[in-house]
């Protein structure tokens, strides 16, 4: 099926160009959206009369997106969730949950914006990329984690295996004191019937 685009869409061609597009596609996507028109000759010839306002009205968005784009460009937002000791998410983070974050702290951005490749199934620290404009992109981090202190150390530049790890290394030591506590007790119950025996023989 032939379209001519209306905008620039990204892998398929620029504002103005006839393109060949699978009818589900276009169906689905490019006409709803208002991304392109079906390539009749009718359409053709009102794509040029409005070919100027289109590319004016492209620019002024494009204008508001790259100025959205310096600002959020590099933000990092939290994103609180269950996870099991591994950090392995109960459930995942999606491209609702990313906008939902940027838009709490601020941003206009919508879920059809983020570009998620794969579900965020882990805690970490993940980049993700945000289309505002088929010419203008701005990536931002997502810090996800169990709780605001957790976030806090992972922003700092820990993971969670090392967290874990830490946690684990603190508790052996702390079993370690307690054994060498209930150690040196033992051997002081030792050494006091030793002490009253040597008392006697006097």
């Amino acid at each position: 099926m032939q379209v001519i685009l209306l905008e620039r869409v990204a892998k398929l061609g620029q504002m103005g160009d006839v393109v060949d597009v699978k009818p589900g596609f276009a169906r689905n996507f490019l006409l709803p959206q208002g991304k392109a028109k079906t390539a009749s000759e009718a359409n053709i010839a009102s794509f040029e009369a409005q070919k100027a306002q289109l590319e004016a009205r492209n620019l002024e968005t494009k204008k508001e997106a790259e100025a959205l784009a310096e600002k959020l460009d590099g933000q990092q937002f939290i994103v609180i969730r269950s996870a099991s000791d591994a950090g392995a998410l109960y459930g995942s983070v999606t491209p609702r949950d990313a906008a939902d974050a940027a838009t709490e702290a601020g941003f206009s951005v919508d879920k059809k914006q983020v570009a998620l490749i794969a579900p965020i199934k882990d805690l970490g620290l993940h980049s993700v990329s945000v289309k505002l404009h088929p010419e203008v992109e701005a990536t931002i981090e997502l810090n996800v984690a169990r709780s605001a202190e957790e976030a806090e150390l992972q922003a700092s530049g820990k993971s969670i295996q090392e967290l874990a790890a830490e946690e684990e290394a603190a508790a052996e030591f702390e079993i370690s004191e307690l054994f060498d506590d209930i150690g040196s007790a033992a051997s002081d119950d030792d050494e006091a019937p030793a002490e009253a025996a040597g008392e006697e023989t006097n």
